[in-house]
């Protein structure tokens, strides 16, 4: 897709000249995520305000060029990728917090807010936001509802969605629109906000982000449980559920991600456990005290060789130092990796681990898991070298495989990284025709000319 120069010279009018770049080697920087497909746009903005928003979608619309906003670019699917070109719309320039409200329990944000950021900012006042995707340190808070981001306290907190009530949001003709309340309760209309979080970025670029606060807990306490083999660790995930406690967190790892986070930083994790269980809980302290202790009977009691309460924030940040660390650690196996996040019923976990255990036999892959065993959400990284097409090829299969068994358990196929592109073939093994077709429609109303970013969660 080819700009035109006056086109372009109106992006200069709209946000500065300073603002925007048709360079190929600066708009490089913007043509990937954390998939590694690379697709160059031909231009980028930089927009600060909602009104310079309007302004480049009222452009884009009238001259039919394609818009793909991005915050952080962290997205695991492809979704801010310029896949058929066009304008990249970033948006980290509107990083202010506007307001934290600490009577009414409320935070008003612009959508390149570092996630992070705001966690330290209202935590500083008593408060509490809960949803904290791994990549909290660099994705921006517009991405984590484009794709409806969770987290580790997703399993007691609920995920982003959870937390939005309102939104501003400018449409693909430039019309800006406002969704939602500022109060606990509002059913006035249809209900837009949800419409718009999770949409990757399909029907609205979004600008201004209402967000739901809770006072902040008072005392935390973590601890891991380490297991011979990955089918006890999961049927004790399993149990832990089905006590009247609810965690703030049921993370685990797998043989593979434990041994090549101890090989990354060599915190002294055994390589030799078949499975770890990251465990917290947080309130009152009496009642922490309480929970810490009964869950590490449980885990005891279930067939854990080793369990460690950390005894201060130092060791509980080492803990999560190494949670943190698997993706990256992972690629020890191999040099590049397929990272699907499905999701099954809890008390299916222990079926799950067992067919990747049989898929990675079958493949000859390495397949790692870890993630959110609290929610029943695994992150299942299938580790190959895609210049080998026999291991591409396995690859594949084996993806069809997890996804049709995923299905099979009542599960689903993404819980929290979205469709995007390395997604969108699949969507049909859990989306129906008329479903598929009323979502379809749905993007016609919002986008007719289907100039905000394109390509994404419906096959091409």
């Amino acid at each position: 897709m080819t700009i035109p120069g006056r086109v372009f010279s109106a992006l200069k009018k709209i946000v500065g000249q300073h603002n925007v770049t048709e360079k190929p080697e600066e708009c490089m920087c913007y043509a990937y995520d954390a998939t590694a497909q690379h697709f160059l746009p031909d231009a980028v903005v930089f927009p600060q305000t909602s009104d310079e928003v309007s302004g480049i979608l009222t452009l884009a619309s009238k001259h039919h060029i394609y818009v793909i906003p991005r915050g952080s670019g962290s997205g695991m699917t492809g979704g801010s990728l310029p896949v058929q070109g066009g304008i990249v719309l970033v948006t980290t320039r509107m990083n202010r917090i506007l307001e934290i409200d600490c009577d009414n329990f409320i935070a008003v944000v612009e959508p390149g807010v570092i996630t992070g950021h705001l966690h330290k900012a209202v935590e500083k006042k008593g408060l509490f936001y809960p949803p904290d995707p791994s990549s909290s340190d660099f994705s921006t808070l517009g991405g984590n509802l484009a794709e409806c981001a969770g987290g580790p306290r997703a399993v007691k907190y609920g995920v982003t969605r959870d937390y939005v009530l309102g939104l501003q949001a400018v449409l693909p003709n430039g019309d800006i629109i406002e969704t939602g309340v500022k109060t606990a309760k509002g059913v006035v209309g249809y209900d837009l906000t949800r419409l718009l979080v999770g949409s990757e970025g399909t029907l609205g670029v979004i600008t201004r982000i209402i967000l739901r606060l809770l006072p902040l807990p008072r005392h935390i306490r973590t601890m891991t449980a380490v297991f011979d083999n990955m089918e006890t660790g999961a049927e004790t995930v399993s149990e832990i559920m089905r006590q009247a406690i609810i965690p703030r967190t049921v993370e685990f790892m797998d043989q593979a991600s434990i041994r090549c986070t101890e090989d990354y930083l060599h915190m002294g994790l055994p390589r030799d456990a078949g499975a770890m269980l990251l465990l917290e809980v947080d309130g009152n302290k009496n009642q922490v005290d309480m929970d810490i202790e009964t869950l590490r009977t449980l885990c005891l009691a279930k067939g854990a060789r080793n369990v460690t309460i950390a005894q201060s924030e130092l060791e509980r940040a080492n803990l999560w130092k190494a949670r943190k660390a698997i993706s990256p650690a992972l690629y020890r196996l191999a040099p590049d990796k397929i990272n699907e996040d499905i999701v099954v019923p809890k008390s299916k976990i222990p079926h799950m681990v067992r067919k990747i255990k049989e898929i990675t036999r079958n493949t000859g892959l390495p397949i790692a898991g870890f993630g959110h065993a609290g929610d029943g959400n695994i992150h299942v990284n299938i580790m190959l070298d895609k210049k080998d097409p026999e291991q591409v090829k396995k690859a594949k299969a084996a993806l069809e495989i997890l996804f049709d068994y995923t299905l099979e358990l009542g599960g689903t196929i993404s819980g929290e990284h979205g469709v995007g592109i390395t997604k969108a073939k699949y969507i049909a093994k859990e989306i129906g025709q008329a479903e598929l077709t009323l979502m379809k429609n749905i993007k016609r109303v919002f986008d007719p000319k289907g100039i905000l970013n394109p390509g994404k969660i419906f096959p091409v």
